[in-house]
């Protein structure tokens, strides 16, 4: 089986899609994909922890034409219609505060149709060692939701390489279930999203998992260190900004410890990635250079494979929050907030792509980083 499939008109081998953890931000990625849909951009690499792990089974899981229809339907299925507009009561950015405020109790009290729903007793009054007794919402509706949105037999098929993030309890080592090496099923996409305590921990293959975003939120390490290197066009979706200001009282406190937690640091991996990169294309210009009496012995076939000159764009989309957005906007599943997330993820994007060098194979850099947006 392959596990990339070439690229036609994109000057790279590889179009890679990584989507990180953030829950009811992950609208934003629905937007981004639009957008990269309606540019004729799709990629062949897809990779995900959590909510992305969702949303990446949900594109890999259907052919082109119906992927942004069917991650529409997720979207749609799991947020709530506003019932009352409080504009006119609440003006300005009091109104959204208050609003998302109301919608991220209602999930934390009645959970989400066809995601989670509380647990009845609550894990205290459980019996210990089972699942329900480690955490405090049942997630086995969102199975029955991916099972009938989500075509795993066409993930299986090799068309689009696939990869999801979760971390081996036991173990507390980082996993990444892809399909070159794993059958994906619905529990691989669990396993990623299983963010204790709120959801339990998914049993594979006799070994017990939880989210991804536990040790790192974002799928940019396992697809940069793939081997071979192949040329590669990256779009890193991230919903935690790194960057913020200082918090001025305890509510935003909360909201920016959890932004730094879950933030990718992408421009410090990039930058050593292009470090990284410029050695190799040092070595493959000193090897060259090689008489062929040298290139001979074990020294000369370890280094070769470090030898490349292959070229990387890397493309940061990272969704801005809005003021009036506070420490739970993670879980606002309200239908208004998921059209904003969704809106500014397309818009970030059209944005983006209108810088032509974003799709054009580097000319003078090795490693190339755009973040429009930013």
């Amino acid at each position: 089986m392959s596990t990339i499939k070439p690229r036609g008109k994109i000057p790279f081998e590889c179009t890679a899609l990584l989507l990180q953890g953030g829950g009811a931000l992950g609208a934003y990625q629905g937007g981004v994909y639009e957008a990269l849909h309606e540019a004729g951009i799709e990629p062949n690499w897809i990779a995900g922890i959590s909510i992305g792990a969702v949303n990446s089974a949900i594109i890999a899981g259907n052919p082109p034409e119906n992927r942004v229809s069917q991650l529409r339907k997720f979207w749609e299925t799991v947020t709530v219609p506003t019932p009352i507009d409080v504009s006119p009561f609440i003006r300005g950015d009091s109104a959204r505060s208050y609003m998302n405020q109301w919608f991220s109790g209602l999930a934390l009290v009645s959970g989400i149709p066809e995601f989670f729903k509380p647990r009845f007793p609550s894990p205290m009054f459980q019996p210990p060692g089972t699942l329900a007794a480690t955490s405090f919402y049942d997630p086995s509706a969102l199975k029955s939701t991916l099972e009938s949105l989500v075509d795993f037999d066409r993930i299986n098929n090799g068309d689009m390489r696939f990869s999801v993030g979760a971390v081996n309890i036991r173990s507390g080592n980082f996993v990444y279930f892809d399909s070159v090496d794993y059958k994906i099923g619905t529990e691989h996409i669990l396993a990623s999203g299983a963010l204790p305590p709120a959801f339990p921990a998914v049993e594979i293959e006799g070994e017990y998992f939880w989210d991804g975003g536990l040790v790192s939120n974002t799928p940019l390490d396992w697809v940069l260190g793939v081997r071979p290197q192949i040329d590669s066009l990256v779009f890193q979706v991230d919903l935690w900004s790194a960057r913020g200001d200082i918090p001025g009282c305890m509510q935003n406190v909360m909201t920016r410890q959890k932004e730094i937690q879950y933030s990718s640091r992408t421009r410090s991996s990039t930058d050593h990635f292009e470090h990284s990169q410029q050695l190799r294309a040092a070595l493959a210009d000193l090897l060259d250079q090689l008489p062929e009496s040298l290139k001979k012995g074990d020294g000369y076939e370890l280094l070769k494979p470090e030898a490349t000159r292959k070229v990387y764009n890397i493309v940061e989309l990272i969704y801005r929050p809005q003021h009036y957005e506070g420490d739970s906007k993670d879980y606002d599943f309200s239908r208004q907030s998921m059209e904003d997330h969704w809106r500014a993820g397309y818009y970030d994007t059209v944005r983006t792509l209108r810088n032509k060098k974003v799709l054009e194979r580097p000319r003078n850099d090795i490693v190339q980083t755009f973040d429009m947006a930013g």
